[in-house]
């Protein structure tokens, strides 16, 4: 007798809805057994959780239909080409395009700008902390492209990953030392808010199938690592964006 299989959708809800699980599960352990009160609207969340769970299964099958094929896609074409010129343009293009638009990196540009007209760093009206938030901006996500750029050399080159990433946070680490104590939270938290849900995937995509694409390179040795770069610059470019403007 053949069994019956779930629809690959109805499979996917399913999965998507087992990743939720955990948080679901501490979120209502410690409002009924820590606060000790029962969950607040509770019709209201339901249907919340269940928007999530449709929206993250639409998500991931999007990346697996859409933003993978494209990324792996245009590193080959990019290798077969063998233009390094437009290749480091077309990377450095992807990390910039992708993070100057990221609503997280948006938010903390913006509470960044209101903390450092509070603190007297720049002017009260609304055109200084605009001027500062948009700058603030615009270095993160120069500093997304540049790590790329530089993250497509090391595959095509062949440089060793580990050597990078230890040089680079020797200067996150010097940068730390001279850069005004007021921008050294913002540049560590500007590292984080680069990682979002459109750079990940086809940064990811671009590095494995470049690595894949080029002769006597390894997808699993040299194609990761990218998104490490797109970390680590935000926080050197940042704090030097705060010594410039303080």
């Amino acid at each position: 007798m053949n069994s019956r299989h779930p629809p690959p959708f109805v499979k996917a809800l399913l999965g998507s809805l087992k990743d939720l699980a955990p948080i679901l599960l501490v979120i209502t352990f410690f409002q009924l057994a820590v606060i000790g009160q029962p969950l607040p609207n509770l019709a209201d969340m339901l249907v919340g959780t269940l928007f999530v769970v449709i929206g993250l299964t639409l998500f991931v099958q999007g990346l697996e239909l859409g933003l993978f094929p494209i990324g792996g896609s245009m590193a080959h074409a990019f290798a077969r080409k063998g233009s390094l010129f437009w290749l480091l343009a077309f990377a450095f293009a992807l990390g910039f395009g992708t993070t100057v638009a990221e609503p997280a990196l948006i938010a903390v540009a913006r509470e960044a700008a209101q903390v450092a007209a509070e603190g007297g760093m720049i002017g009260r009206d609304p055109d200084s902390m605009s001027r500062y938030a948009r700058g603030l901006r615009y270095t993160v996500a120069l500093s997304v492209g540049f790590a790329i750029a530089l993250g497509v050399l090391r595959i095509i080159r062949g440089w060793p990953v580990h050597l990078l990433i230890v040089g680079g946070y020797l200067g996150v680490l010097l940068m730390t030392l001279v850069a005004p104590k007021e921008i050294i939270g913002i540049a560590y938290d500007s590292g984080g808010v680069t990682t979002s849900t459109i750079t990940v995937p086809l940064v990811t995509a671009l590095g494995v199938g470049l690595a894949a694409a080029i002769k006597g390179r390894n997808p699993m040795v040299d194609g990761f690592g990218l998104i490490a770069f797109a970390s680590l610059t935000p926080m050197i470019f940042v704090m030097a964006y705060g010594m410039v403007v303080t």
